[in-house]
C-alpha cells in the first residue's frame, strides 16, 4: 500500500517525468522481448543444424536420441510428435501422425555402432504396435544397423519400417524421409457422382 500511495504521488507531482518513465520501461521490455526472442530463434537453428548429423547420436543418451528423432519428424512434417518413451510405454517411444493422417508410432533404439537390433526386438514391436498402440505406420528407427536375416524378413512381413543408420543419416540431412521409407497409404476410395 505504501508502494502504491508513493507512486501516485510521484505521477501527481511529476506528471511528465512519470511518462518519460513509463515509455523508457516500455522501450527497455520490448528491447528485451527481441532480444530473447532472437536469441531462442538462433538456439532453434543450431539445433537444427546439428540435428542433421548422424554423429550426434552417438554420444546420446536413449531419451536423447527419442528427443532428436522427435524434432526430426516435426522437421519432416509430421504432426502431433510426442515422446512418449520411459517405462509402461509398451514400446512407443514416439507418436506421431503422418501428412496424411496415419497414425505413426515409433520404437527408438540408440545403441553402440557394434550393437545391432534382432529378431527379438522387432517381434515385441509387433506385437504392441498396431494392436496396443494403433499404429498405421510402425517404425523402428536405430543409429546403428538391423542383423541381417529373420528380423528384416518379419519386419517387412508385419509391414514394420526398420530405418538404420543409413537411412536415418539421409533422413537428417535432407530434412525429410529418403523415398520409400514411409509407406504409401490407402487408396482413397472414389465417390462417383450420382
Amino acid at each position: 500500500m505504501v508502494l502504491v500511495a508513493i507512486v501516485v504521488e510521484f505521477v501527481q507531482r511529476h506528471p511528465y517525468w512519470a511518462a518519460f518513465l513509463v515509455i523508457l520501461l516500455l522501450a527497455a521490455g520490448t528491447a528485451a522481448a527481441v532480444a530473447v526472442s532472437r536469441h531462442r530463434a538462433r538456439e532453434r537453428v543450431e539445433q537444427a543444424e546439428r540435428d542433421r548429423t548422424i554423429a550426434v547420436t552417438d554420444a546420446m543418451s536413449g531419451a536423447e536420441f527419442e528427443q532428436w528423432f522427435a524434432r526430426i519428424l516435426e522437421a519432416s512434417g509430421f504432426r502431433d510428435v510426442q515422446v512418449r518413451g520411459g517405462s509402461g510405454d509398451r514400446g512407443a517411444d514416439i507418436t506421431a501422425r503422418a501428412s496424411d493422417g496415419r497414425r505413426v508410432v515409433v520404437q527408438c533404439k540408440r545403441h553402440s555402432l557394434n550393437h545391432r537390433v534382432g529378431s527379438a526386438a522387432i517381434q515385441r514391436f509387433a506385437g504392441t504396435c498396431r494392436e496396443i498402440h494403433q499404429g498405421e505406420i510402425c517404425m523402428i528407427v536405430t543409429n546403428g544397423f538391423f542383423t541381417a536375416g529373420d528380423g528384416v524378413q518379419l519386419a517387412g512381413q508385419l509391414g514394420i519400417t526398420l530405418v538404420d543408420r543409413r537411412v536415418l543419416e539421409k533422413w537428417a540431412w535432407a530434412g525429410a524421409p529418403p523415398t520409400g521409407v514411409i509407406p504409401p497409404g490407402p487408396m482413397a476410395v472414389p465417390r462417383w457422382p450420382r
